[in-house]
């Protein structure tokens, strides 16, 4: 590990991350009886052959063979015996009284598989400080959700499950966690960016037509105000990584570009001033700022409550929420007007035209040091989850297997005129070069506890500082740490 830079590597994965992983408690769930969601798609394969160790493991992968892409599900270590750790961020999925698919159900559709594999799954509410205390530990199990680490450091922890060529035929979003050409993150989930909002609230105040700039959003913010009820617009401040999602929106989003995050941002000087379009991130965190001066927030931010949250929009007492679209399943099923809730792309449109970031959610890890046992059992359960379960469609998420990728929920329904933007990778010898200029320059971007963007909230609320100057209180940090690390500037 790298000292404080581990806590900013970027979380495009991972900010969906605290966020999905949120729940109200500390559980675990072992094989079960339950019936389970039906099986979305079938895998296609070899039979795969097994490591004996994880620097066999390496060198197989290496050699362009995978141990994902070769398992046949239910006949590769169909006869394995194994009691396995799963490490998640999915509280919510563990309690008895949670509205979608559990984790339970999962497992018990796997045992059919796999019926000698008990999986043991454990939910942690602080997901993103209390897994990498865990991992440095060791003190983790067989699979988890891989937390903030440099990318450098993955092949310390983690079994590779094979080559990029390799993993890139199987599944979307692949160079999400990789390192020297091999692959050792599979995602959970992917999501895009967007809105999450109530459709009667918005035909209750007359809005016909969804904004598509921060203008026109913020003009229907106060109509909601003024002719409803609602809250136009819940902060979720108190959660805190619910206020860090609002770093998801300015790359893709804001910019239409695929490069802007791991490559043009490191390299633009002051990159949070306003561009005078509408665009990049000045507007986005704007958005945030103006909605609260103008009081079209909750009235104490300080005592919102994620979990109360989702019923309140579900019955239409909150209008909109920024979060990313994993949240729409769970506000549907926090109420009895799950048709209520919907999702709309950002109010930033970029030469005419609207995108919608779209990136992983927390990845699979499956440990290097694990026995073979568990390593055939964790791989088969990960490739279970991804391919089988359904889990990805369940949760409102894009899919992740090559076979499933026209398979999208219901919740991008108004998405169809949006391109999506998933964000290219550094280029080499750059790969934490954002890790590297988070850490100097404290901003945390896309993996913050959220403080940052609290920040604004309460300076709007206060009215002690303008926008403007906490923008360049931003732009001074990132170009002291751009200055700092030699970083060639191109604007």
């Amino acid at each position: 590990m790298k000292g404080k830079q581990v806590m900013a590597l970027g979380l495009v994965a991972a900010m969906t991350v605290a966020m999905t992983g949120c729940g109200s408690t500390t559980a675990a769930t072992t094989a079960s009886t339950a019936a389970g969601s039906e099986a979305a798609a079938s895998s296609a394969a070899s039979t795969a052959a097994s490591t004996e160790a994880s620097t066999a493991a390496s060198t197989t992968a290496a050699a362009g063979d995978s141990m994902y892409a070769n398992l046949e599900l239910g006949t590769t270590y169909a006869d394995v015996k194994a009691d396995i750790k799963v490490l998640t961020n999915r509280t919510d999925m563990l309690a008895d009284d949670y509205g979608g698919t559990k984790y339970s159900d999962y497992i018990a559709e796997f045992n059919k598989l796999y019926p000698n594999v008990t999986v043991d799954v454990e939910g942690l509410t602080d997901y993103a400080n209390e897994s990498l205390t865990r991992l440095t530990s060791g003190d983790w199990g067989d699979v988890m959700m891989i937390p903030a680490v440099d990318k450098a450091d993955l092949g310390e922890y983690f079994l590779p499950y094979g080559d990029l060529t390799t993993m890139d035929g199987q599944i979307n979003y692949v160079k999400t966690w990789v390192y020297d050409d091999q692959v050792y993150g599979v995602p959970s989930t992917a999501t895009a960016s967007g809105i999450v909002y109530n459709k009667a609230v918005f035909e209750k105040a007359g809005i016909t037509e969804l904004p598509k700039t921060a203008d026109d959003f913020i003009k229907d913010l106060q109509t909601i105000k003024d002719k409803t009820d609602a809250i136009p617009l819940y902060t979720n401040y108190a959660a805190g990584w619910t206020m860090g999602a609002w770093d998801d929106y300015i790359s893709g989003s804001a910019t239409g570009d695929e490069n802007y995050k791991n490559n043009v941002l490191l390299h633009t000087s002051n990159p949070f001033s306003d561009p005078g379009d509408g665009t990049h991130a000045y507007n986005v965190y704007k958005i945030l700022y103006d909605a609260v001066a103008n009081k079209c927030t909750e009235d104490d931010p300080t005592t919102s409550d994620w979990e109360s949250s989702k019923a309140k929009m579900n019955n239409g007492e909150i209008a909109t929420m920024v979060l990313g679209s994993w949240a729409v399943s769970q506000m549907k099923a926090a109420g009895d007007h799950p048709d209520d809730v919907g999702y709309m792309p950002f109010p930033i449109t970029v030469d005419g035209k609207q995108y919608a970031s779209s990136g992983a959610d927390y990845s699979f890890g499956i440990n290097k040091d694990a026995s073979e046992e568990n390593q055939q059992a964790a791989m088969a359960f990960v490739k279970f989850m991804t391919e089988k379960s359904g889990f990805s469609y369940n949760e409102g998420g894009l899919p992740i297997a090559k076979d499933l990728s026209d398979q999208l929920p219901d919740t991008y329904t108004l998405f169809k005129d949006v391109t999506m933007v998933v964000d290219a990778p550094a280029k080499e010898g750059e790969e934490d070069l954002m890790n590297t200029l988070n850490s100097d320059s404290e901003l945390m971007i896309s993996a913050s506890d959220g403080k940052r963007t609290q920040g604004i909230v309460d300076h709007a609320m206060s009215g002690d500082e303008k926008f403007d100057d906490i923008m360049n209180e931003w732009n001074e940090a990132w170009t002291t740490a751009q200055t700092d690390n030699d970083v060639e500037i191109n604007k």
